[in-house]
């Protein structure tokens, strides 16, 4: 009988601020795994022991004190772990840890580069690029080795056209200009990897994980982009599942502007 494996992913905007959250995904859900993106805390600091009493007694953190970070929480022991520094910065965008059934998950968060779209005015964004390009060729080398790889996160870049409210009008918008689809199609094509969510939802149909925090009334106005991404290698698209998006966390009491997203799969 085949064994149902569940990866949750959400960038939570500062963990320590919305553990209480965190702990109503993780009740809604019941995530073998849960990764986490923009913790916002240094390792020292992550809120270990919550964390243990909602299941996850295994934890691998790459933070830094107020910025971003990621976390990979797990009921189940790592084998190994890990993370990758890019960019020649040492700011917790990555983190890697093998579990049971030599299941590698790669937990990203890809710089915002924001707010204009030029990387001779704007040095975030031509951090952005240069981390999108470094993923390709990365990604290129991965796939040399194949194995049974996921790819979560927030990536920061909303794709294809109905991966933003309105292509037209979001097309000179930091996450869905040229510069940024074209590579995160590099990245994606370079490791072979399969889209999860867009597995289940074809690509003519919207599809978001983030609504900004600027709209009064975000459901009424809907102007959603999909930033948050999950990814499997060729070897697991047999196994998959199910996917879904937790879209009503983006109307909790003091929410993340992103929702969280997760997968099953049999193996």
């Amino acid at each position: 009988m085949a064994k149902t494996l569940r990866i949750a992913s959400w960038n939570i905007n500062s963990v320590r601020t919305r553990i209480g959250l965190l702990a109503r995904v993780v009740k809604a859900w019941k995530p073998d795994v849960m990764c986490l993106q923009e913790i916002k805390c240094a390792p020292e600091d992550f809120p270990q022991k919550a964390c243990e009493q909602m299941g996850f007694s295994h934890q691998f953190i790459r933070g830094v004190r107020g910025q971003g970070g990621v976390a990979i929480l797990s009921r189940s022991p790592f084998i190994s772990t890990g993370g990758l520094d890019w960019c020649g910065r040492t700011d917790g965008r990555h983190a890697i840890a093998t579990i049971e059934g030599d299941i590698e998950i790669h937990a990203f968060y890809v710089p915002a580069g924001v707010p204009i779209p030029d990387p001779e005015l704007n040095p975030k964004f031509a951090h952005k690029l240069q981390f999108l390009d470094d993923m390709a060729i990365w990604s290129r080398k991965l796939a040399k080795t194949p194995a049974k790889r996921i790819l979560v996160g927030d990536l920061n870049v909303a794709p294809l056209p109905n991966d933003v409210w309105s292509h037209k009008q979001v097309l000179k918008d930091v996450s869905h200009t040229p510069a940024e689809t074209t590579r995160l199609d590099k990245v994606l094509k370079a490791g072979k990897w399969v889209d999860a969510e867009r597995h289940f939802v074809p690509e003519d149909q919207p599809l978001f994980t983030w609504w900004s925090y600027r709209a009064h009334d975000w459901k009424a106005i809907n102007r959603g982009r999909r930033l948050d991404h999950v990814w499997v290698s060729p070897a697991l698209k047999p196994a998959l599942r199910s996917m879904a998006i937790l879209r009503e966390a983006r109307d909790w009491p003091n929410p993340s502007d992103h929702a969280p997203v997760m997968i099953d799969l049999a193996l």
